[in-house]
């Protein structure tokens, strides 16, 4: 079991950046795969990254060269650094751990995939 909290989100113009983060706590393993999917009004969701235990990144092809995922096992903490913001990058973004040992790419991510999710932080782009 984890517990995961987002935080970062906030309102940016097209071109800029933000750095999301997701706090892990309440485990007594680390989870194999980690991502983030992102959710906007009206659309359905979308993968953004996901990251392996062994270190291995996937990205949709819509934030690739754009947006970088990382972690830090020492704090228990997952990243998404985002640059050159657009505004169909608007949505709330989900930080999502798994303990099983197949990683989903970024492509295959989906709700049921993961077995544990964060509440959401907002995104919001203005053009």
């Amino acid at each position: 079991q984890v517990h995961l909290v987002e935080s970062g989100g906030g309102s940016v113009q097209a071109g800029g950046s933000l750095r999301l983060s997701c706090a892990a706590f309440g485990h007594t393993y680390t989870p194999f795969c980690m991502g983030w999917f992102r959710q906007a009004p009206g659309k359905e969701g979308e993968g953004v990254a996901t990251i392996a235990g062994d270190g291995m990144t996937t990205y949709a092809d819509s934030v690739t060269g754009r947006f970088t995922v990382s972690q830090d096992n020492a704090k228990n903490t997952l990243y998404l650094q985002m640059n050159s913001l657009k505004p169909e990058d608007t949505g709330m973004y989900y930080c999502a751990a798994d303990f099983g040992h197949v990683c989903p790419t970024a492509a295959t991510m989906t709700w049921g995939r993961f077995g544990y999710w964060g509440r959401g932080t907002q995104v919001t782009v203005s053009s």
